[in-house]
């Protein structure tokens, strides 16, 4: 096998032994905050200033120590995890003989065996197996969650070749495109040299690749090429992160930063410019015993201001919180926990719970004004059963007789007599064949069966495909299995008929059909194709839809989804030419899906119309009452889907989106129409419904209101191809404010369909939205792989753990079992995180100002010298040790509202909204709290200590027991602010708070006790000893912490007293649940099913 060489060697990690250090300091020194206190350390350590550098040097060295320490670890576990892959044992055939190696040493072009249970070391292509059709069955959780059974196939010409003495005389080469990290696309071919033969050329596609972290199941063993190691896997180009998101509360911190960075710059000018205002008088200058003063007098003014300058901003730099971040992020990481140890959204049908794959937004969980949401498998459970069928206009339901010649026909449409047998035939043998469905049996190991009574399984990667199958089966219809490439089936006379497997015409998302072409026993070559009614109608005979047409409207109108199916015989001509061109687009390396896809357009035209299916997908349950609770959160729900526009509507009603009273607006095909005035229409149409709904709606400023005032409720339908001509109107239209319209339109309506929905289409509505004025909230949530582009695009990405694939819940921000816990994830987590660092946020900039202000209010007092007023010990640790861990913990566990009570009153939601708790107006309050306190602080102590009789000896207090006295003020009066503003008290809550404040008694004790070698000056040695031996000490820090905290205690009294008189007069919130809709029997919940009297 000629191939390119490459290490397997796979690296998760982001540090090495010899790089982290480095790396890490750089990447964390790109932070605007670690980097302006790295300048501030610098100033301090070149410039003579009035603090240590310690003071600041010693709390950078702790966040950047921390947060390394975390990234270290993280680090260490990744690499750790590398070690177990790169270091396990794997079997090689090299000469005929298995050699044992490990993972990492495994070369691009070796052949590798793989036995059952195992997984594949590298990306494989599939060679041979121990099964006689060439087929494995692999398992892709680690990929992308999905648990169920996978099938693929070995090359054609390499199925036999099954031991290692006859895979070692393969001579092939394998040509394939660069690596790339779609787990679900590959393309490449492989060139087989027989001696004395032609070489042979086959097309390799995805199902001929095993992916590294699959696992090979059912099937003994398996030899496979190494194509893509190390870190040219796909499993390992998925490593890489999504694009970083911003929550609305980092942006309000950047914005309180820069108004604390202004009122740094702004005491600092005012302490320079006074302190030489102070200076030009003679007697106020420099004293002459100040050994600096000659040279400062020497130095060039300029030069000194400058220096002053600096060393009052070192002086005042801690208003900025420092440590805030490294708090701010622990509480983000630790605070994420709670979601996932949250018992009431674990799910005992998946026996999983919720799933956080970031932390970064759990507080945007509490600010969302838009959900946008898929419907199948989001809404319904995407657990599908076969309710009906319609063949040549007659329905079929529940009844296996009907098969036999009974049925129900609707008023006119058209009755076949004698020839229904065969199209009845001819529609479940299309059921039967057209899908990729597998059978499991139990204990089969490579199809062989180890009990043949016991029963099967179908297995397949679409539920809907498996509901037909078992539909076709009530009717007498039952698919065997596909052996060799053979189908097989048996009829409704217990008769086995063989049909061989040609070519499958995959589905895809775009074509919304699928097709197979298989030969009879007797030579026929038939196409059968089934698919959406939008894919399937334009390409059978015009004549036959109108009969099916009506079952299909009914159907989607009843909420069931409907697919139509369709055939075409073909005569060895028209099979040849397909053939050549399908093998001819298999084989190219360029281009090969457009290619593809043009061969399956050109193979599925002229077609039969047979009939149709209805499959139902339930509700999921509680899920009315989440939809309720999420309108009466102020939040605005749209639905975007690829379904019907009748079933999906339906769907709305069912799950009261839309209620009776809702007036719908619909913009699709059927009320713009096509031809060339179809833009002429839809100009109309908007004009119309704008017209409609802005007048009756005052303007507001501050962008979007989160409830609506319209006395009559709208709901807008739109669809794709509508949707199309709004966002990208052709150029002669003259109507390039279409969008503009549109979502003004869309923003008055209390509910959004979007039906006929593209994966993109459902990111730029979503991007719509998020770009509007005010730049409200969004949140998607879905479940397969064409949600993911809505998730990623939106504020918020919620995956739904659903049964198409784990690829939403992969690329989400969070994942949820189902749809209903979605109402606990936002009224109630949502709510508290948001609460809890709107809280942290704000109170850390309110005791760094409280800290400061005495600071600062001290320089009028000593003539501006940059005497600092706090020891330097006290300066180091107020952020780290005596007031970080009681907010923490505060952040972690506060409960201002029961979670009960946010979950059953969604209107609590709405009090948060809009970043309620960070705006300005709460930020100059608590900016007011903190400089009152400060002022309180500093000329309290200052007043009360004027006189010297107020010490028992007589003697004055210095300038270090007066700081001492304002510090103790201020650590006890932030600390127990905290300790009022709780409501939900633990044992933790306790032991941080009153550990605090004890812990700071004690270190000022132990500081102030000992005579440190290592201090040029023992000025703190027995100062607060010293301090507490007076009673008026201890009078006047109590009536200053009294008078401190005395608004606030006031503010609660008021605030409790007003709580319980509106509770007192509002009467009992009416169940959500009462609130009346009519919705279709059909679509039943199974909570419905549960409270059946």
């Amino acid at each position: 096998l000629f191939l390119y060489i490459l290490d397997f060697i796979c690296f998760c990690m982001s540090y090495t032994l010899w790089n982290f250090l480095p790396k890490n300091l750089f990447e964390q020194f790109r932070r605007i905050a670690n980097f302006y206190f790295l300048i501030i350390f610098l100033v301090q350590v070149i410039v003579d200033t009035p603090t240590s550098p310690v003071t600041s040097g010693l709390p950078l060295f702790f966040v950047i120590t921390v947060t390394a320490i975390k990234q270290g670890y993280e680090d260490w576990l990744r690499h750790r995890a590398d070690n177990e892959v790169n270091k396990s044992n794997v079997f090689v055939v090299e000469n005929a003989k298995q050699v044992r190696k490990e993972s990492e040493k495994i070369k691009v072009g070796d052949i590798v065996e793989v036995k059952a249970d195992e997984t594949f070391p590298c990306d494989l292509i599939f060679l041979a197996s121990s099964s006689i059709d060439g087929t494995c069955y692999v398992t892709t959780a680690s990929l992308d969650g999905e648990s169920n059974f996978k099938t693929h196939y070995a090359v054609r010409d390499t199925t036999v070749l099954c031991t290692d003495e006859a895979i070692d005389t393969l001579m092939a080469t394998i040509e394939c495109e660069q690596p790339q990290p779609d787990l679900y696309k590959f393309v490449g071919r492989i060139i087989i040299y027989r001696s004395n033969q032609e070489p042979v050329a086959r097309s390799l596609g995805p199902e001929n690749l095993l992916l590294k972290g699959a696992t090979l199941k059912n099937t003994k063993k398996i030899y496979g090429v190494a194509v893509y190691t190390g870190m040219e896997t796909k499993m390992a180009l998925n490593y890489q992160g999504k694009s970083q998101k911003r929550s609305a509360v980092e942006k309000s911190i950047n914005a309180f930063l820069i108004v604390y960075l202004c009122i740094l710059l702004g005491k600092a000018t005012v302490c320079t410019t006074l302190k030489y205002v102070w200076q030009s008088n003679p007697f106020n200058d420099e004293p002459w015993y100040n050994e600096k003063t000659k040279k400062e007098r020497e130095t060039f003014k300029v030069l000194r201001m400058f220096t002053d300058f600096l060393s009052f901003m070192v002086l005042f730099n801690f208003i900025i919180p420092v440590s805030m971040y490294v708090t701010v992020e622990m509480q983000k990481f630790l605070g994420s926990f709670f979601i996932s140890w949250d018992k009431e959204m674990y799910d005992e049908e998946i026996q999983e719970g919720a799933l956080v794959n970031t932390s970064d937004l759990n507080e945007e969980l509490g600010q969302v004004e838009y959900v946008f949401t898929d419907k199948t498998g989001t809404l319904t459970e995407n657990s599908m059963e076969f309710i009906e069928c319609c063949i040549d206009g007659h329905k079929y339901k529940d009844c296996i007789s009907e098969v036999d010649g009974f049925s129900q026909t609707d008023g006119h449409l058209k009755y076949y007599g004698k020839a229904e047998k065969s199209r009845e035939e001819l529609f479940l043998r299309a059921l039967c064949l057209c899908h990729t469905v597998q059978i499991k049996e139990a204990d089969q190991v490579d199809g062989l069966m180890a009990h043949p009574e016991r029963k099967y399984t179908y297995i397949s990667s679409s539920p809907d495909e498996i509901a037909l199958v078992k539909g076709a089966e009530k009717y007498g219809f039952t698919f065997l299995g596909l052996e060799n490439n053979f189908m097989k089936i048996q009829n409704q006379k217990n008769e086995t008929e063989m049909y061989q497997l040609l070519h499958v015409l995959n589905f895809d998302p775009v074509r919304r059909r699928m097709s197979v072409i298989v030969r009879t026993t007797t030579g026929k070559l038939l196409l059968f194709c089934k698919g959406a009614d939008s894919s399937i109608f334009p390409r059978v005979q015009q004549e036959e839809i109108q009969q099916t047409k009506v079952h299909v409207d009914r159907n989607a109108m009843d909420g069931y989804r409907t697919l139509c199916v369709a055939f075409k015989e073909l005569t060895e001509k028209e099979y040849d030419k397909i053939d050549k061109q399908l093998n001819e687009a298999k084989m190219a390396l360029q281009d090969r899906e457009e290619k593809m896809a043009k061969v399956f357009d050109d193979t599925e035209a002229d077609m039969h119309l047979i009939g149709a299916t209805a499959v139902e997908d339930r509700l999921q349950e509680q899920l009315a009452e989440t939809i309720e609770a999420l309108h009466a959160a102020g939040m605005k729900v749209w639905v975007l889907t690829g379904d019907k526009m009748e079933t999906a509507k339906s769907t709305c009603y069912a799950c009261r989106l839309f209620q009776t009273s809702t007036e719908l607006l619909e913009l699709t095909a059927r009320t713009v129409g096509e031809g060339e005035r179809k833009e002429d229409r839809l100009h109309e149409l908007l004009l119309e419904y704008h017209k409609k709904l802005i007048p009756d709606v005052p303007k507001h400023r501050g962008g979007l209101k989160r409830s609506w005032t319209l006395s009559q409720e709208y709901g807008l339908i739109i669809d794709g191809s509508t949707l199309s001509l709004i966002l990208n109107p052709s150029q002669d239209s003259g109507s390039s404010n279409y969008k503009s319209i549109f979502l003004q339109i869309c923003l008055k309506c209390t509910a959004v369909l979007c039906c006929r929905m593209a994966p993109l289409q459902k990111a730029q509505i979503v991007r719509m939205v998020k770009n509007t004025k005010g730049s409200p909230i969004t949140l998607s949530i879905g479940d397969g792989a064409n949600d993911v582009s809505m998730i990623l695009e939106a504020h918020v990405g919620i995956g739904i753990k659903g049964k198409e694939g784990r690829q939403a819940s992969r690329n989400s921000d969070y994942a949820v079992p189902k749809f209903k816990h979605l109402r606990k994830l936002l009224l109630a987590h949502g709510h508290l995180y948001y609460v809890r660092i709107a809280h942290l946020v704000q109170y850390f900039f309110y005791k760094n100002l409280c800290f400061i202000l005495p600071q600062f209010l001290y320089q009028f007092f000593c003539g501006f010298s940059q005497q600092p007023l706090y020891d330097a010990a006290y300066l180091t640790m107020y952020n780290i040790c005596f007031t970080s861990l009681p907010i923490l913990a505060y952040s972690l566990l506060e409960q201002h509202i029961s979670i009960d009570t946010l979950t059953s009153d969604p209107q609590l939601y709405m009090k948060v909204s809009d970043n309620a708790m960070l705006q300005w107006r709460p930020f100059l309050y608590w900016t007011f709290l903190g400089a009152f306190e400060g002022l309180v602080f500093f000329f309290g102590v200052y007043f009360l200590f004027q006189s010297s009789s107020l010490e028992d000896n007589g003697k004055v207090f210095g300038n270090w027991t007066f700081g001492t006295i304002v510090f103790t003020v201020l650590v006890f009066t932030v600390t127990l602010k905290l300790a009022l503003d709780t409501r939900f008290w633990t044992w933790m809550n306790h032991f941080v708070i009153w550990g605090s404040l004890a812990f700071y008694v004690f270190f000022s004790f132990f500081w102030g006790g000992v005579i440190w070698p290592f201090l040029k000056q023992q000025r703190m040695y027995f100062v607060f000893a010293h301090m507490l031996t007076s009673v008026s000490t201890w009078l006047a820090i109590i009536l200053l912490i009294f008078i401190s905290l005395f608004p606030e205690i006031l503010l609660i009294v008021l605030k409790n007293i007003k709580e319980k008189n509106h509770q007192s007069s509002r009467k009992a919130p009416d169940s959500l649940s009462a609130r009346p809709s009519v919705r279709p029997l059909l679509l039943r919940t199974f909570s419905d099913e549960s409270n059946v009297l």
